[in-house]
């Protein structure tokens, strides 16, 4: 299976680009992990709701340009469905079982996701109700990918 993170912004504290790799070579066993970062936009302070849009449009089109039509997209939304690791374990299995061999999880930048890319979604997926900073978003998101396969692999895993 390959994973591809695609997320919007560069990671800038090291502490959450040393996470990222440690979950990136801890996965390493179990996949093939691509991560692909896209220039975010600078969102202007009170921002109307027409600025934010073209902004989520922008970031949209960047992002578009790396899923391919054979790939699963799942997007990180507030709105999505909240899995357990359990669910979200069962859900990568069974992409998998199907013969779908890539998966691409897109994270968005401050101001969230644009029309397009939520249209070609075919899964939204939430972490929580709260918002989370989209570069430790990439962290958690790892982490949970690693426990999904330490999870379907019959592996020991911290409950």
């Amino acid at each position: 299976m390959k994973i591809t993170l695609i997320t919007v912004g560069k990671i800038k504290e090291k502490y959450l680009r040393d996470a990222i790799a440690e979950y990136s070579k801890r996965l390493s066993r179990y996949c093939k992990l691509e991560i692909l970062e896209v220039a975010d936009e600078k969102t202007p302070d009170q921002a109307s709701e027409v600025v934010e849009n073209s902004i989520r449009d922008k970031e949209g089109e960047r992002i578009l340009k790396h899923i391919r039509d054979d790939m699963y997209v799942i997007t990180l939304e507030i709105g999505g469905k909240m899995l357990s690791s359990e669910e979200l374990a069962e859900k990568i299995d069974a992409l998998g079982i199907q013969g779908k061999s890539s998966i691409a999880f897109v994270i968005g930048g401050s101001i969230g996701l644009g029309e397009a890319v939520l249209k070609r979604s075919d899964y939204a997926l939430s972490f929580s109700k709260m918002t989370f900073p989209h570069q430790l978003m990439r962290v958690i998101l790892l982490e949970q990918v690693y426990r999904s396969y330490r999870i379907i692999n019959g592996e020991p895993y911290h409950k």
